[in-house]
């Protein structure tokens, strides 16, 4: 058994993330079943979701005549538009049945204010404000995360940017992710951003042994 000190973080496993969803990941569902044998493994379990006011900034819907995956600057900041997504309490924004939500020890949601997105779990996308996990993970004393979840090069890979920036030892199970654009040389490249900046990346085999 993994040490209470280690946290599991679970991203985006939402409906809307679902090939189904919204904004469906191809093959995202396919992870869930490695999902639910790792929660078994910790203790500390952390969900990151996100849930946006109907009216985001992010939402294309909510900017006339733009369309999804344009770029805008809002308040400073390089806005990516999407298609509407995760609204919160919606069933698009729910965590996948599937998941034994019992089981998850705090939920963290991202990008609640309708002028701030929201990709990591650690720092909105102004890259100040605070979700709260820094500060939940520091009350439990864990000081090492694993991550695993969907559109990994947007929130998984900003999340374990920045928590090891913040100190966290940083894990990324690179087979618990499942890629927006799957292309080998974008996901490549999110790789070796996340190794560069400290990052190890693990695949569940090893945990599992």
């Amino acid at each position: 058994m993994l040490r209470k000190m280690k946290t599991l973080i679970l991203d985006n496993f939402q409906n809307d993330f679902m090939p189904w969803g919204s904004l469906g990941i191809a093959q995202g569902d396919e992870i869930i079943p490695l999902v639910i044998q790792l929660m078994e493994r910790f203790e500390i379990i952390v969900a990151g979701l996100d849930w946006h006011p109907a009216d985001h900034v992010s939402f294309a819907a909510n900017h006339p005549w733009r369309l999804p995956g344009q770029t805008i600057q809002w308040n400073g900041i390089s806005q990516l538009l999407w298609t509407m997504h995760c609204v919160k309490d919606s069933i698009g924004a729910e965590i996948v049945a599937e998941i034994p939500s019992e089981r998850i020890s705090r939920i963290i949601r991202k990008g609640t204010d309708p002028n701030l997105d929201g990709h990591s779990v650690v720092f909105e996308n102004d890259n100040k404000t605070s979700t709260g996990l820094a500060e939940f993970l520091k009350a439990e004393k864990s000081d090492e995360v694993y991550i695993m979840g969907l559109a990994a090069e947007f929130g998984v890979k900003q999340s374990a940017l920045d928590a090891v920036k913040l100190g966290f030892t940083t894990n990324v199970i690179i087979d618990g992710c499942s890629w927006m654009d799957a292309k080998e040389l974008r996901i490549n490249s999110s790789v070796e951003d996340m190794k560069n900046a400290g990052v190890q990346i693990i695949r569940s085999e090893s945990m599992l042994r």
